[in-house]
């Protein structure tokens, strides 16, 4: 951490400066990235203790982490000014006028076991001193900028002392001027009102424990007639008192619960008392990316840029198991072979594991990343696991399996019959085909590469990390089907990789969680917005979770692909390439989620404006709400590259149009 003098980092506040530092003495922290009209304070949040007093000390370290506040400064650690002590209060404590500042008893016990020194009093006050200057230039320079500024004054307590119910959240207003601030007051205590907590009743009160009397609270009043201080206490549901044990789940609920309340009571605080113009409250945040974030994502991407679990699944050898199992008329059980593995998949773990996550301020930003991280070291696993019976597991633990609901809407679908067969004289070989990629991709404001392959099971694949669209080598192509894999693979798939490719992070490229759910429904959805989705398109769909359905509960190849011939009518071909597909690497359950994500961004489409937010790479639907926040702060580029496809409506088939309508979520 960088360490400037009081004197330099009042310098940097006058000047505007953006920066993140302790002082000299590491007595306070922070950070500023971002010159906003609101401030977040966890002044005692501090443990450190100066050596030469530690022997003085009767107070054991644990009674003193008892009294202190942990934590406070994770709760904020989101915002973009963020101010800390990282002494502990029993050193001199932030919250109390210098007269008292540094303790003789606490809590009903002596501090000292001989008096301080005057130097060792002079000492510790001046560290007080300096934090309220510091206090008192970070105020000057808001008020000025914006004309009000708003305090949020975090502080925790201990509960089990009390003999009675005492709230989770308690704001202490007997000092500030309610007449003034009243409104944003009330919105705040309502706002934490409304917090959800796992597994704990959140009751939120006015002046019950805490009053509001601290000295942060009355220097900034007195000092300051247009910045309102809201003392904020936290009850430790969010640790064990007695043992010093901390409870991860709540401490992450707590901060993604202010980095929303507390946002939204700064907006309404914005509007109300500032000469700041603000549209929503993403813009009350940083607009640069941390370096943290960029750490994160640099060691991250290096990890597992080439790593594509599609890459690895398709089998080598399917053609020539496929003349076996069409001459055995489906009775040979085909033997795949795959690609070696060339990484490690202990050593790539342990890698991922280690990434420095934590450092993240923003915790929808670390959350994700860890997700992300979480999701790579399954599809470790995942691929480690290739050719053997733990891969069915663990593509069931990553992508999951068909719920009944998504089985009832395959069958549900299987009852349409096709449209009229088009006559087999009027396919395109795969030459053909790929001129007539080559031709749609001019109409795209990228360039990528597009070739033949003999190892896929499906008629088409982008790879991400290749920049290629890789098309069915001997493949057979109606002029319909060839244009929905434009739309399909060009339209989705290409373009959210070129996207992605632009984005001053590697995140979109490399992907989040089970983003498949999200990109193949948004594909399907290009098909059906540009006329070319069928109701056969649609069966097809469907057989892939019926098929799933039958290798999760027989776990055979040939029971599977015979299901498909006889009770659906598949041709012997189209009946292996498909249970290819599901059975491909011991049993993959990917494909199930092309119907059921078609449902889900169907309907997203239809609610949100800004779906398209999602082709900035390889997104989930899940996290469009930080998408659009990051977006608006600027921290990651919109979407440059559209799909054309969804500037309008082209579908003219009411049969597909009453099917989607009619598959239930």
């Amino acid at each position: 951490m960088r360490k400037l003098s009081v004197e330099q980092i009042i310098q940097k506040i006058e000047k505007g400066h953006s920066f993140e530092v302790e002082d000299t003495d590491g007595s306070f922290y922070l950070k500023i990235t971002e010159y906003v009209p609101f401030v977040c304070t966890a002044i005692h949040d501090g443990h450190n203790f100066r050596e030469e007093l530690q022997d003085n000390i009767i107070h054991t370290e644990y009674e003193r982490w008892y009294e202190e506040d942990p934590k406070t400064l994770e709760f904020i650690s989101s915002f973009p000014i963020v101010l800390a002590g990282k002494d502990s209060r029993f050193e001199y404590d932030l919250n109390r006028p210098p007269e008292t500042a540094v303790y003789k008893d606490a809590w009903g016990k002596p501090v000292w076991k001989k008096a301080l020194t005057a130097r060792e009093r002079t000492t510790s006050l001046s560290k007080h001193e300096n934090f309220y200057r510091v206090v008192e230039a970070l105020i000057t320079k808001l008020e000025k900028l914006f004309k009000a500024c708003v305090v949020y004054d975090i502080h925790s307590y201990n509960y089990k002392r009390h003999e009675r119910d005492v709230p989770v959240f308690n704001v202490g207003t007997e000092r500030i001027d309610v007449k003034k601030f009243g409104n944003v007051k009330n919105a705040f205590l309502k706002g934490l009102a409304s917090i959800e907590l796992p597994d704990i009743k959140n009751t939120t009160a006015e002046n019950d424990v805490f009053m509001g009397r601290g000295y942060l609270l009355q220097f900034v009043t007195e000092k300051f007639d247009n910045t309102l201080v809201l003392a904020t206490e936290i009850k430790k549901i969010y640790c064990n008192e007695e043992t010093g044990e901390y409870f991860s789940q709540v401490i992450d609920s707590i901060r993604e619960s202010f980095k929303k309340v507390i946002l939204e009571n700064a907006l309404f605080f914005t509007k109300k008392f500032s000469n700041l113009k603000v549209k929503n409250h993403n813009l009350l945040l940083s607009s640069e990316l941390d370096k943290s974030i960029l750490k994160v994502d640099r060691e991250l991407y290096k990890l597992v840029k080439n790593f594509e679990v599609l890459k690895f699944v398709n089998p080598r050898n399917i053609e020539g198991e496929k003349k076996k199992f069409i001459r055995s008329k489906g009775l040979y059980k085909p033997q795949f072979k795959y690609k070696h593995l060339n990484i490690d998949p202990f050593l790539l773990k342990r890698k991922l594991m280690n990434l420095p996550v934590e450092e993240i301020d923003d915790v929808n930003i670390q959350q994700l990343y860890k997700e992300v991280i979480n999701a790579y070291c399954d599809k470790v696993e995942l691929i480690a696991s290739i050719g053997t019976d733990s891969f069915l597991y663990n593509s069931l633990r990553y992508f999951g399996e068909p719920s009944e609901k998504d089985v009832a809407n395959a069958r549900f679908i299987l009852h349409f019959k096709d449209e009229e067969p088009v006559s087999t004289n009027g396919l395109m070989n795969d030459s053909e085909a790929l001129a007539i990629l080559k031709k749609e991709l001019k109409h795209y404001d990228f360039e990528c590469k597009i070739k033949l392959s003999e190892k896929l099971a499906a008629k088409a694949m982008v790879v991400n990390s290749e920049k290629t669209l890789y098309l069915k080598k001997g493949g057979k192509y109606t002029t319909n089907e060839i244009y929905s894999l434009v739309h399909h693979e060009i339209g989705v798939h290409m373009v959210t990789t070129m996207n992605a490719n632009e984005q001053p992070i590697k995140l979109f490229s490399m992907g989040m969680p089970v983003n498949t759910k999200t990109q193949e429904g948004l594909a399907i959805m290009s098909e059906y917005y540009s006329n070319t989705l069928t109701v056969k398109r649609l069966k097809e769909l469907s057989l892939r979770v019926v098929g799933i359905e039958s290798m999760i509960r027989d776990n055979d190849f040939n029971v599977t692909a015979n299901m498909l011939m006889n009770d659906y009518g598949m041709p012997i071909e189209s009946a292996f390439y498909l249970t290819t597909r599901i059975f491909r690497g011991g049993g993959f359950t990917k494909d199930y989620l092309y119907l059921s994500g078609l449902k889900e961004v169907s309907s997203l489409m239809s609610e949100y404006e800004d779906y398209e937010d999602l082709m900035i790479g390889k997104t989930h639907h899940n996290y469009l709400e930080l998408i659009n926040e990051m977006i608006d702060r600027k921290l990651i580029l919109p979407p440059r590259h559209k799909n054309p496809a969804y500037a309008k409506n082209l579908n003219e088939n009411p049969l597909v149009d009453y099917i989607i309508e009619n598959i239930k979520e």
